[in-house]
C-alpha cells in the first residue's frame, strides 16, 4: 500500500501551497521537491486564495504566526475546501499561548482539514484546550510511550471522530488515525529532534502524499510519516564521526530524494490497530 502512495506522488507531482513559517520555509520547499512534488510559498491575504486555486493541496503551519498570516490561512483554507483540495493543519506550539490555541481552533471551525499533524502537546492543546506547551517541543510527559500507547491511540481516534480529520501525533512513536483505524509507527531516529523543522517538513510531505492519493488520506498520511521516519534512520546511518546536525539535515532531504517505493515498502515499521 505505501509503495503505491509514493508512486502516485512521483507520477502526479502535486503542487502544494505552503503557508508556513520563515524558520523552516526553505526546508519545507526542498522536502517537497525531494519527494517529487512542487512547492509554492505565499502567505499574503491579497493572493492566498488565488494561489491555492492553482494548487493541489494546502499546508497551514502556525509557526511564526501573525494576524496578517492568519487571515491568509482562512482565505486559502476556504478556497481549498471549495475545490475539494486537502488541507493539512500543523498547529505549531498550539499550547504555548492562548491566542495561538484560539487561532488553531478558529481554523478548525471554519476550514475542513484532511489531516491535523502535530506532537502530543500540540494535539492535546487543541483537543483539551490546555495552554502551557514549552515552545514547539512536547513535554516529555505528553509524549507517546509504550506505557500510554493504548490510551494515546484511543485519544487520536476520538479526536479524529470529533474533527473528521486524520490525526497524526508524532514523536518517538507515531500514531496516525481516523475514527476507526490507527497506524502505530516506529520509524525515525532521536537525532531528528536536533534539526529545526523536521515536523514542518513532515506536514508539507503529508500534503503531497494526500494530494496525490485523495481517496486514501489515512494511508497516505501514514505513508508520509513512515517515509520521513525512515529518512531519519537512513540519514543517521550516513553520518561520519565529524558530522553533526547540519549534515544530518541535508542527509534527511537526500534520503527523501533517493527513496524508492520499494525502499519505503520494505522499511516502513508499523502496526495497524
Amino acid at each position: 500500500m505505501f509503495r503505491e502512495m509514493l508512486e502516485n506522488v512521483r507520477e502526479k507531482r502535486p503542487l502544494i501551497h505552503n503557508i508556513t513559517n520563515y524558520v523552516t520555509a526553505n526546508d519545507c520547499a526542498n522536502i517537497l521537491l525531494a519527494c517529487g512534488a512542487s512547492p509554492i510559498m505565499a502567505d499574503d491575504e491579497q493572493e492566498a486564495a488565488d494561489i491555492t486555486g492553482i494548487c493541489d493541496g494546502l499546508t497551514i503551519n502556525l509557526g511564526t504566526l501573525s494576524s496578517r498570516k492568519l487571515r491568509a490561512m482562512h482565505l486559502a483554507g476556504k478556497r481549498a475546501n471549495a475545490l475539494s483540495h486537502p488541507v493539512i493543519l500543523d498547529p505549531v506550539g498550539a499550547g504555548a499561548s492562548g491566542w495561538r490555541r484560539e487561532a488553531a481552533l478558529g481554523l478548525l471551525e471554519e476550514v475542513k482539514c484532511a489531516v491535523i499533524r502535530g506532537n502530543a502537546s500540540e494535539i492535546k492543546a487543541l483537543a483539551l484546550g490546555s495552554v502551557g506547551a514549552a515552545g514547539v517541543d512536547a513535554d516529555l510527559a505528553d509524549g507517546i510511550t509504550q506505557q500510554n500507547l493504548e490510551e494515546m491511540t484511543a485519544f487520536a481516534k476520538a479526536f479524529a471522530e470529533k474533527t473528521g480529520a486524520v490525526i497524526a501525533v508524532t514523536g518517538a512513536i507515531d500514531i496516525v488515525a481516523d475514527s476507526r483505524t490507527a497506524y502505530r509507527i516506529r520509524n525515525g531516529h532521536p537525532m531528528m529532534s536536533a534539526v529545526t523543522g523536521t515536523g514542518c517538513q513532515l506536514s508539507a510531505l503529508t500534503a503531497a502524499y494526500v494530494a496525490a492519493n485523495p481517496d486514501h488520506p489515512l494511508e497516505a498520511a501514514a505513508a508520509a510519516v513512515c517515509a520521513m521516519g525512515l529518512a531519519g534512520e537512513i540519514a543517521f546511518g550516513r553520518l561520519s564521526p565529524q558530522d553533526g546536525n547540519g549534515t544530518y539535515r541535508n542527509y534527511l532531504i537526500d534520503a527523501i530524494y533517493r527513496m524508492t517505493p520499494q525502499t519505503l515498502e520494505k522499511g516502513a515499521d508499523y502496526e495497524v490497530r
